[in-house]
């Protein structure tokens, strides 16, 4: 290694293979005791893929964060692989098609662009639950799911043949995260450099802001935009400010009862009560010695909800025990142990690193909690469900015969947060037995599902003789994938669907997900709590979400006798004994192998060329436009009108929705017209390689109100010159006709949710310019940058409800290409329509020097393709 008088060099032998790796305590002593792990992963991976003067800055500057616990310095980040799932690896390749026909049509070799990494992406997110509360729910499911994606399918084929690097695991192997904790993480893995091997941690970017889920078993990866991740796979790193750490302090263990999900809504209100937005969270202290590995994977796997880029569990005995317990081979084992004791980065309970804040959380504290019924930082002990939902002071119009006011509408046992821990579903199974036993039954009119995040669940329930129970009370397995956590979850009963149209019930969806923002579970929910998976069970069985479980019986059996939730609460006893009896390393490889195989994915016909063959009559593929050279900057000086006003938590489901594509929306008029049924839409989600469609999906949701002008239906705007109220896409076209630049004004968290790259592609199809928010979510801002779009933070105290936009009012924005740069003021005026000027404070909310160059370039997209022409087309 090259400036070897400064980073040491140690070796290992593990099973007879000498390893080289940076030796972190030898060369910075008891510096590197106080800073936290994740910090003593981004040191490792600066002195092993930076050198010179960077190298050197970057060593200082990661040692002299141990001062303030704060750093505005930047820093490089190369991972060594990238993760991603359908709807998110869909449009990143339809760009990198496009980009081939790009550097085709520029005279270049379109085979020339390929990733530089690994590239794994899931198909999860296209499963829908159709049919449920039967055995043979998820074999239709998934037939259904192949039939309705067939042409976006056999282009992800296209790409897995005809990119390198890029590797599509099918429908049924379950949830990107799941598959990673599961099968790809290695936790430490080796790459031969220079001719030498050596041991490195195993770091990684996704497509998906639950990436953190890894931390749980000591990986460092979190979640970008599809845009970020972009740069990512062709080679440029990822260039980021040294993070401020905010370190949890665990103590004590979990009480009798408590589960891991329990714990994480606990952090996560915690967390957000202090304000946590992008920063990394690790936690430490003797608490954590006491968490398996899978209750620390639903904790890591909620970073997103408490506003975190991390949740930072290191390695220890119990990360061995996990990768022996899922069939790691018994010398990559060793290697982890070895690896992370001799570089610094194995856990010590006692050890208390320098932190920027700190908050410590007792285990023993906490208990039966839930989150809701609009945000998962929400927190609610499990018997204030009553007075929660009284406040909503719903009054029927007509009290229903059968059901009550608040019915549970959808019960679904879903994501990966809750369903990776074997431990959550052996609880649900126990919950379904005793209910079972007792002959207790969930409501009719509930829809039921259990979606685990991958096969090898399904192996150890029936080890465990719990297939059986949870399918008599309505918990069939559905499929393997995301299903309800992101709105797929299909069609509501009848009886709900008449009842709620005619205002006697106000419905209610638990579920074991990790979101509940209204309209994203079901676009005709707006309530939803999240629960642990055998609450949820329990929650079904009494139908009704307006009850104290801990004062009324779930439920009478035919005799009358009250069933109380204790009767069916399994003890941690029983659910260890259960665990350990069910557990067979050997299921996580030979399941995953098995789902692999599937052969109507793979009896898909796809083209192995290097250049994607569009067809310009689908309705789910065609060429992006702003795939191209041509894309050019944003920046500059333009008085823009005000294309939409929203206010506080606009989440990316309302920017660009995922569920079902209404019927009777003008999306679905367009889609109608080029021959699709309007009865078998699919959901938006699945229309993500269109961009015609995302362009009119753009806020298309019912939830979201646009206050630039009172009782505007869904999805439209005031056009401002003409005075008229038009759908949303088609006022943009008339402002971009004209040659009026449009901006877009929000609150506070504007972005917050998934990572969906579309939320801003279809933002810069409607030729927004600047997006003027309260604050931003983390992976949002970064995909405005990397479609060229310019994120500018109001000042303190400044937000659209002070600022009263009106109609006529125009911005003045003074965001030149020659001056912009990190964290840097923009002069912004509004033009109110009466003449007056009113100038507002606002900096651009760009972090760093990269992210100024993407603005410059117009975006990801120009950028990579500048690049590949300038390196003669490779």
């Amino acid at each position: 290694m090259e400036n070897t008088d400064t980073p040491l060099i140690g070796s290992l032998d593990v099973s007879g293979v000498p390893l080289r790796y940076v030796d972190l305590p030898a060369t910075f002593g008891a510096a590197l005791r106080e800073l936290p792990v994740v910090l003593r992963l981004l040191l490792e991976n600066v002195i092993r893929n930076t050198d010179g003067d960077e190298r050197a800055d970057a060593i200082a500057a990661i040692l002299a964060w141990r001062e303030r616990a704060t750093s505005e310095h930047e820093i490089a980040f190369q991972p060594n692989r990238v993760l991603m799932h359908d709807t998110t690896s869909t449009p990143a390749l339809v760009d990198i098609a496009a980009m081939r026909d790009a550097l085709a049509e520029a005279g270049a070799d379109p085979a020339a662009l390929n990733p530089v990494l690994p590239v794994d992406s899931s198909v999860d997110h296209s499963l829908a639950v159709e049919v449920f509360g039967r055995p043979e729910a998820a074999t239709e499911n998934l037939a259904l799911e192949l039939r309705r994606n067939a042409e976006r399918y056999r282009f992800l084929r296209w790409a897995s043949r005809s990119l390198t690097g890029v590797r599509i695991h099918p429908p049924g192997t379950g949830i990107m995260h799941t598959i990673n904790l599961e099968q790809l993480a290695t936790v430490v893995t080796c790459m031969t450099r220079d001719g030498e091997r050596w041991a490195v941690p195993d770091t990684m970017i996704g497509t998906d802001s639950h990436t953190p889920m890894i931390n749980g078993v000591g990986v460092l990866g979190w979640g970008v935009g599809g845009l970020e991740a972009q740069t990512v796979m062709f080679g440029m790193p990822v260039m980021q400010r040294i993070p401020d750490v905010i370190g949890v302090r665990l103590t004590g263990a979990l009480q009798p009862g408590v589960l891991a999900t329990d714990l994480a809504l606990t952090v996560t209100q915690r967390l957000r009560a202090i304000g946590v937005s992008g920063e990394f969270v690790e936690f430490f202290g003797p608490g954590v010695a006491t968490l398996s590995a899978g209750e620390r994977a639903v904790v890591a796997n909620m970073a997103p909800e408490y506003g975190a880029s991390t949740g930072f569990f290191p390695v220890d005995a119990r990360t061995l025990e996990y990768l022996r317990a899922t069939h790691r081979a018994k010398d990559a084992v060793q290697l982890v142990e070895a690896f992370t004791r001799a570089t610094g980065l194995w856990f010590d309970p006692e050890a208390a690193p320098r932190y920027t804040r700190t908050i410590e959380i007792d285990l023993a504290g906490i208990g039966m909690r839930v989150a809701g019924p609009r945000r998962p930082q929400d927190l609610l002990d499990y018997t204030t469900l009553p007075d929660t939902l009284a406040k909503l002071d719903f009054a029927p119009k007509t009290p229903h015969a059968l059901m009550p006011r608040h019915p549970v509408a959808i019960a679904a046992i879903t994501s990966c947060t809750n369903t990776s821990d074997p431990a959550l579903l052996i609880a649900a199974g126990l919950v379904a037995r005793k209910a079972r036993e007792r002959g207790l039954a969930v409501p009719a009119w509930i829809k039921t599902s259990l979606a685990p995040g991958s096969p090898a669940a399904a192996a150890y329930l029936a080890r465990a003789g719990l297939i059986d129970d949870l399918s008599a009370v309505g918990f069939d397995i559905v499929g393997y994938g995301c299903t309800t956590c992101i709105g797929n979850s299909g069609p509501l009963t009848e009886p709900v669907r008449v009842a709620q149209a005619e205002g006697s019930i106000y419905p209610v969806a638990v579920l074991s997900g990790n979101r509940n923002f209204a309209g994203r579970i079901h676009p005709d929910l707006d309530l939803g709590f999240i629960m642990s998976p055998p609450l949820v069970i329990a929650f079904a069985l009494a139908g009704n979400a307006e009850i104290d479980l801990s004062r009324e019986p779930v439920q009478r059996t035919a005799d009358g006798t009250p069933v109380w939730l204790r009767d069916l609460w399994p003890t941690r006893e029983e659910v260890a004994a259960l665990v350990a009896q069910a557990a067979e390393p050997e299921d996580y490889p030979r399941a995953f192998a098995v789902a692999s195989r599937n052969p109507a994915w793979h009896a898909l016909d796809a083209s192995t060329s290097a250049r994607f063959p569009w067809d310009p009559a689908s309705t789910a593929l065609r060429r992006p436009p702003f795939a191209a050279l041509d894309q050019g900057s944003q920046l500059g000086r333009y008085r823009a009108y005000p294309l939409l006003v929203l206010g506080d938590d606009v989440t990316t489901d309302h920017i660009s929705p995922a569920s079902a594509i209404p019927k009777d929306s003008f999306v679905a008029d367009f889609l109608v017209s080029r021959g699709e049924d309007r009865d078998d839409l699919n959901v938006f989600a699945s229309r993500r390689g269109n961009w015609e469609v995302m362009m009119r999906a753009a806020f298309y949701s019912k939830t979201l109100v646009n206050r630039l002008k009172p009782g505007m239906p869904v999805a439209h705007t005031l056009h401002v010159p003409s005075g008229e109220v038009l759908p949303i896409f088609e006022a943009a076209q008339r402002y971009a006709q004209d040659g009026d630049s449009v901006v877009l004004i929000a609150g506070e968290r504007y972005g917050t949710g998934s990572s969906r790259d579309w939320a801003a592609k279809g933002q810069r199809l409607l030729g927004i310019r600047a997006v003027l928010a309260a604050s931003f979510e983390r992976i949002h801002r970064s995909n405005l940058i990397g479609m060229g779009i310019l994120p500018l933070r109001f000042a303190p105290g400044t937000h659209p409800d002070r600022l009263a936009l009106g109609p006529g009012d125009m911005l003045e924005v003074d965001a030149d290409v020659a001056t912009i740069a990190p964290r840097c003021k923009v002069p912004v005026r509004i033009a109110r329509a009466d003449g007056r000027v009113q100038a507002i404070e606002a900096r651009a909310a760009v972090e760093t020097q990269l992210e100024c160059a993407l603005l410059r370039s117009g975006g990801v997209i120009p950028l990579i393709l500048q690049k590949t022409l300038a390196n003669g087309g490779a």
